[in-house]
């Protein structure tokens, strides 16, 4: 049954978002098309660009991603205490990086005086453009609909690029954080797209990873007392940084890298013969069984359903919305 959006999307219950959107044609719009032999990667970074320019007018903040050759898989972040934090003039300069406005608030940065009538509409007008420039929805809306438009002019048609309106996924626990994290980050791994984390392109984890051995290369001295929040990490992306620091993810970037690589190294098909003897840091400190953290990676798309954390904190949130049961193991 399909569940009203307002449903799916709670922040007073957790902040991170998994979504998903697929195409609606035949296969390998984003990528190589096998029935015309054209190609299509150029979409792909038409995605990443535009998920990036909205995520620096937005407060929502990018976690993790992977564009697919006819899906994409975004994580993310609403922080809607920076967005009620800004001033009128902040919000109205975000909003029109993308939308026409309107021709009170264009009065108004003109100079003109307005009316205590006016000035009321444009307060209204302000509040209503912040909770909108927090909103998942709105955020998505811009996203998919400048990718079809585009699509369709290059493909000279008209019609649906989109099979329908995305799909969400609340995370509810770090565990559940984790895990999707991974999940989106080895989606080339698994499909078989790539062999290794490096040459898996337009995901988030190909980008920390070049940032990563960029930082490296350019330290001539290293010090050896120098800690990890140090090292440069992608500007458009949320930053690790552990529960100590704020505003960045509650884990480390070394300790995310070394666990993404040695959970890719599991799940291809060229390298199972290989499992390292050493459990990542990342999971005996979140005390995860190795067994559960690798079912839970390859099987993530089938373990949840729209809200995903441990089996605890689905039945809270179960009983929150007046619902017996969420699909999900912990």
């Amino acid at each position: 049954m399909t569940r009203a959006r307002k449903g799916l999307i709670d922040l007073s219950s957790t902040s991170y978002y998994h979504l998903i959107a697929r195409c609606v044609r035949r296969a390998f719009l984003c990528g190589e098309d096998k029935y015309t032999g054209k190609n299509f990667d150029h979409r792909r970074m038409w995605l990443v660009e535009r998920i990036k320019l909205l995520s620096s007018v937005f407060s929502i903040e990018i976690a993790a991603y992977a564009i697919m050759s006819n899906h994409y898989h975004l994580v993310v972040k609403v922080n809607r205490q920076q967005a009620l934090s800004w001033s009128g003039d902040e919000v109205i300069s975000r909003w029109y990086k993308l939308y026409k406005g309107s021709p009170i608030v264009d009065r108004s940065l003109l100079g003109d005086t307005l009316s205590e009538v006016e000035e009321l509409l444009k307060s209204e007008l302000i509040e209503k453009w912040r909770a909108r420039l927090y909103d998942i929805s709105w955020f998505m809306k811009n996203l998919n609909e400048y990718i079809a438009r585009e699509a369709n002019k290059e493909d000279n048609c008209t019609g649906k690029y989109w099979e329908g309106r995305y799909k969400s996924q609340a995370l509810l626990d770090e565990t559940a954080l984790l895990s999707c994290m991974a999940y989106v980050d080895l989606n080339p791994i698994r499909a078989n797209m790539a062999n290794k984390l490096e040459d898996s392109d337009f995901t988030s984890i190909q980008e920390r990873i070049k940032q990563f051995q960029s930082s490296k290369a350019n330290v001539k001295k290293p010090d050896q007392n120098e800690t990890e929040p140090h090292i440069k990490q992608p500007t458009s992306l949320k930053p690790f940084g552990g529960r100590e620091q704020e505003h960045t993810l509650p884990f480390s970037l070394l300790g995310y890298l070394k666990l993404v690589d040695w959970t890719g190294r599991y799940i291809h098909s060229k390298e199972k013969g290989y499992m390292s003897k050493d459990v990542p840091h990342v999971l005996a400190s979140m005390k995860i069984e190795v067994t559960t953290w690798l079912d839970r990676v390859q099987n993530y798309g089938t373990r949840y359903g729209n809200f995903a954390g441990s089996q605890n904190v689905l039945r809270v949130h179960a009983a929150k919305n007046d619902v017996n049961w969420y699909k999900g193991a912990g």
